[in-house]
C-alpha cells in the first residue's frame, strides 16, 4: 500500500511531461496573421457588387484580407443564391411561424498578372433562422436581417477556405 502513492505521483508527473512533450512537437498557425494571412495572392481586387448580398460578402472578405487597387492584383468575384422556405411540418394556430434562409455563394479568384494560372472557386453555403409574426413590416426585416447574417457566414466560409487552399499550396 504505501508504494501506491509515490507510483501514482511517478505516473502523474510521467504523464504531465508526456504531454508537454507531445503539444510542444505541435505547430499552430494563426488565421488572422502570419505567413499565411500575408500571401500577396490575399491582396484582392473585387467586382462591383450587384445585390446586397453581393456588398456584404465583398465587405466581410475586405475586411479581413484587405483589397488592391492594382490592375494585377487577382480579381475575387462572387454569385449568390438565396432560399428560404417555413421551418417544421404543419401548420399550428400560433402566430409565429419559423423560416430559415440559405445563402450560396461563389468566390472565384482570377489572376490578372500576366500568367495561365487557372481561377480558383470556393463553394459556401450559410443559413439563418427567423421568425415571422405577420406583421409586414417587421415580417420584412426579420427575413432581410436572416439574409445578411447568412450571407456573413458564407463570407467567413469563403475567407477560411481561401485560406486553407493557399495554405495547401
Amino acid at each position: 500500500m504505501s508504494w501506491s502513492e509515490p507510483l501514482r505521483r511517478i505516473a502523474v508527473v510521467g504523464m504531465v511531461l508526456g504531454l508537454g512533450a507531445t503539444l510542444g512537437a505541435c505547430s499552430f498557425s494563426p488565421v488572422y496573421s502570419g505567413t499565411l494571412a500575408s500571401q500577396p495572392m490575399l491582396n484582392l481586387a473585387y467586382a462591383k457588387p450587384t445585390t446586397r448580398l453581393h456588398q456584404v460578402i465583398y465587405q466581410e472578405l475586405t475586411l479581413r484580407f484587405g483589397s488592391s487597387d492594382a490592375p494585377t492584383a487577382p480579381l475575387a468575384s462572387v454569385t449568390t443564391s438565396t432560399s428560404s422556405g417555413a421551418v417544421g411540418l404543419s401548420k399550428t394556430s400560433n402566430p409565429n411561424e419559423p423560416h430559415r434562409v440559405t445563402v450560396t455563394a461563389t468566390l472565384t479568384i482570377t489572376s490578372r498578372d500576366g500568367t495561365e494560372a487557372a481561377p480558383m472557386a470556393f463553394t459556401r453555403t450559410a443559413s439563418a433562422d427567423y421568425t415571422t409574426s405577420g406583421q409586414v413590416l417587421a415580417d420584412t426585416a426579420a427575413a432581410t436581417e436572416a439574409t445578411e447574417r447568412a450571407a456573413k457566414a458564407t463570407a467567413e466560409s469563403l475567407r477560411l477556405a481561401v485560406l486553407a487552399a493557399l495554405g495547401r499550396q
